[in-house]
């Protein structure tokens, strides 16, 4: 079997290219990467702004609209509306290719002429203010998503219906405060579930029911700290917990936390999978070194590909799924694209397109922007397929004699993706921010973008810290209020500082019984993510000592199959050996939870 060790231009840690990764390659017509794995990801993930909106003047009307773009990016940004129409050709701004300039000086050159859309949205009904999104019926700030409806705050969403402040969730409704779900309702405050409703606090439970701080449960209802009650007694002891009173809530948070801690987590997350490693993957099979894929099959190095249909035959492939194949470096790519390599946001039946941004039910591009519906075009000028071919195969050899060179030497030749340092977006503004974060220092050292936090204007009409204790209490009029968030602008997440309270919203509050929040969305977007484990994949053996876990906290309810002694299974796992939980390997999980 071949395999090959390389040395990361980047972090400079070696990453193993084994015989599956040869054949790969091959078979898309590119040469071994030169990056790590993870440094891939981090450069695909600074070129995709997850969830930040800024306003600022379209350059074709001059009307003050959001996008995604900041407005001090040197870029066109057109309305979405304008851009999707026929009222401007991007073949206009088609220019030849200079065999005297590497390649992707050329190609930011191009991608700061041509207009781009302020927001990427696809058949988008009432749903102006949320971005990466295909279908979304009557949301607000929803990203990274596809079929959500009637739903508010998060990322991640696929299917979904009348859910508030989650993230990465597939086809549920009325949920709030959640991470990772799948086919649940009405589950609060909870992550990791399948199968389920009426859940409270619950953390691994499947095919649960009416289940409060519950975790590592199957097919069980009318539990309470994993202890058994009747329906009765259930109802006794949830309305005891008075979740509609926000002080009474952060004190069953801190208790639920805690006793989560101890008990046994498998190794990775996951139902349903075949020859799967990494972490958060569901129904797949062959998908390796990947991170939330849902319905995935042979995908390697893969992050946030969870759309539905799901997506296979995939290298180093970052955000959306929908029914790909065959992708190579590329992010933001779906709806059923395939043979595509080294992309962002190409879509909507996109094949057989390469270095491109923003295009659209197009075949045969390299290095164009914004084209729909074309076919053989090369810097956006089109060429017939003979004169195509040919220069497409001359630029590839003018990339690797002339490769880009960036702040810090590191060479671009062709088979590496776009650089960070050419993104229209700061990097802090980014995915990448999120799982890679920097400092300014660091970043601009690096040569990114960063962007400083301005000083906001909002009037503040109500502090956080005056909000009504319980949900009953509050008046019809909290929706005229600016509030301040809790944080004041005071901590890492990209604090609004202020918040509002829509209709909606309230309505949904009001109808769970639960009480107002005291943090602004990207505050609250931010605590919620820190439940997720990261990108990195760490060595580790099992958790279980025989009768016990390791850290003596957990006792095991069953005899093993290792006895007495230790079990010698050992794993790659996204929980890092200093972390607190106990983690067990499949065989040891699955005795104690079935």
């Amino acid at each position: 079997m071949r395999s090959e060790t390389k040395t990361c231009q980047n972090c400079k840690d070696s990453f193993v290219i084994d015989a599956s990764d040869f054949a790969f390659y091959t078979k898309m017509s590119v040469p071994v990467p030169t990056f790590c794995p993870l440094c891939r990801a981090q450069r695909r993930m600074a070129w995709r702004n997850e969830s930040s909106l800024f306003k600022r003047k379209s350059d074709y009307s001059g009307k003050e609209i959001f996008s995604a773009f900041a407005p001090d990016v040197p870029v066109k940004v057109y309305e979405k509306e304008v851009w999707s129409s026929d009222a401007w050709d991007a073949l206009t701004y088609g220019r030849d290719y200079s065999f005297s300039r590497p390649f992707f000086e050329q190609f930011r050159d191009l991608l700061r002429s041509v207009p781009l859309k302020n927001l990427n949205l696809v058949n988008a009904v009432n749903s102006d203010f949320c971005n990466n999104a295909t279908d979304p019926k009557n949301c607000y700030l929803i990203f990274n998503s596809k079929g959500a409806e009637d739903c508010m705050y998060g990322n991640g969403f696929a299917h979904t219906k009348d859910c508030v402040d989650t993230s990465n969730v597939g086809k549920c409704e009325r949920c709030y405060e959640s991470f990772w779900l799948t086919n649940c309702s009405n589950t609060i405050f909870s992550m990791q579930c399948e199968a389920s409703y009426n859940l409270l606090f619950c953390k691994n439970c499947i095919g649960c029911n009416d289940c409060f701080g519950c975790v590592g449960l199957r097919k069980k209802s009318y539990y309470v700290f994993n202890k058994q009650v009747t329906k009765e007694e259930y109802q006794k002891r949830v309305k005891e917990f008075e979740l509609n009173s926000f002080k009474k809530l952060e004190e069953v948070k801190k208790k639920v936390f805690n006793f989560w801690l101890q008990f046994p987590n498998k190794y990775i997350e996951g139902y349903q999978n075949v020859n799967v490693s990494g972490d958060y993957i569901s129904h797949s099979k062959n998908v390796r070194d990947s991170f939330l894929v849902r319905e995935g099959e042979n995908l390697r190095y893969c992050q946030y590909v969870q759309e539905l249909p799901g997506s296979k035959d995939c290298y180093d492939y970052t955000a959306w799924g929908d029914g790909n194949e065959l992708l190579y470096e590329c992010s933001a790519c779906g709806i059923a694209t395939s043979s595509n390599k080294f992309c962002y946001n190409v879509q909507e039946g996109s094949h057989h397109v390469e270095y491109s941004y923003m295009c659209a039910n197009s075949s045969y591009l390299f290095a164009c922007v914004g084209l729909r519906k074309k076919h053989y075009c090369v810097f956006n000028r089109q060429y017939s397929k003979e004169e195509y071919e040919k220069l497409v195969e001359r630029i590839k050899t003018h990339m690797n004699d002339m490769p880009y060179r960036d702040i810090r030497g590191r060479e671009y030749r062709y088979g590496e993706f776009f650089p960070i340092e050419t993104s229209p977006f700061a990097y802090n503004d980014t995915l990448a921010h999120e799982h890679f974060p920097l400092t300014k220092e660091k970043a601009e050292t690096e040569g990114y973008a960063f962007r400083e936090d301005k000083t906001r204007d909002y009037k503040i009409t109500k502090a956080s810290e005056d909000l009504p204790d319980r949900i009953e209490d509050v008046a019809d009029s909290i929706v005229n209020e600016v509030i301040s968030c809790e944080h004041k602008g005071e901590c890492n997440d990209g604090c609004a500082t202020a918040f509002k309270i829509i209709p909606n919203e309230l309505q949904f509050y009001r109808k769970m019984k639960l009480p107002l929040p005291r943090l602004c969305f990207r505050c609250r977007l931010r605590r919620r993510l820190e439940w997720r484990n990261p990108l990195e994949l760490f060595n580790r053996a099992c958790g279980c000592a025989g009768a016990a876990s390791l850290n003596n906290v957990y006792k095991n309810t069953v005899n093993h199959s290792h006895g007495a002694s230790p079990c010698l299974v050992t794993f790659q796992t996204s929980y890092a050996p200093d972390r607190p939980e106990i983690v067990y390997c499949e065989q040891c999980y699955n005795v104690e939870v079935a």
